[in-house]
């Protein structure tokens, strides 16, 4: 498993909440363009469809969920990342997406979602709307 790690300054649970809003994820991911979900903020075996860049409609499901820490999903029943929050003070935090060594060129995808997840977290703090 690859792990692709950016320290944040900002508390654990604000950039969970940016992880698990289903909304914000065409914000944050830059492989999803849109998600049909059961729920707004995601749960454990939530089961939904994402849109990818390239048109098509996926089936996803929520494989592991540890509130406030870990999620991990298949997509197209292939497992896919996992996505993790550490506390390192009250507040800064290390974002954590690992990735199956088998889709290692899905790193770089992952290094780009981290840095836009700050700034999305970033927005919400100040109040303000995510830039798309």
């Amino acid at each position: 498993m690859l792990r692709i790690t950016r320290t944040l300054e900002y508390p654990a649970d604000e950039v969970w909440n940016v992880l698990i809003d289903t909304e914000a994820w065409p914000a944050w991911g830059p492989s999803v363009t849109a998600v049909r979900a059961p729920n707004r903020y995601l749960r454990g075996g939530d089961r939904g469809h994402i849109r990818t860049v390239l048109g098509a409609w996926l089936p996803f499901e929520v494989s592991e969920f540890d509130r406030g820490h870990y999620w991990r999903w298949r997509v197209a029943g292939i497992p896919a990342t996992g996505h993790r929050v550490e506390e390192l003070t009250e507040a800064q935090c290390r974002l954590v997406f690992e990735v199956p060594v088998l889709a290692a060129p899905y790193a770089a995808v992952c290094a780009l979602a981290t840095r836009r997840i700050e700034r999305v977290t970033s927005a919400r703090a100040r109040g303000a709307a995510p830039l798309p």
